[in-house]
């Protein structure tokens, strides 16, 4: 589904659709899409906090903000799987992570 998704939203970028959303971001560029990520972040937080459909609805709307970041910025979705997959099965400990400690 991701990558149908990426696929549509990289399609709107090279052919915009007049009204569509997706090119109005683009239009706007990096700082408008960087601003709707950091909203829609925050959003994903405060529905956490709520009930579980308002969380998968946030959840949904930030997924899709970060795929038209990966867009816009040029990065395949397969670098992210490709990152992802290099992480999997690593033994992490909070010693590793030192940023832990200062939540």
């Amino acid at each position: 589904m991701l990558d149908k998704l990426y696929e549509e939203i990289s399609l709107r970028k090279e052919t915009p659709k007049e009204g569509s959303y997706t090119n109005y971001l683009f239009d706007k560029g990096l700082d408008k899409i960087l601003k709707k990520v950091g909203e829609e972040t925050t959003e994903v937080v405060i529905a956490a906090k709520n009930n579980d459909q308002e969380l998968i609805s946030e959840v949904s709307d930030l997924t899709y903000h970060l795929l038209v970041l990966l867009v816009e910025k040029n990065i395949p979705l397969s670098a992210i799987q490709a990152e992802l997959d290099g992480r999997a099965g690593k033994l992490s400990t909070t010693r590793d992570r030192k940023e832990i400690d200062k939540l």
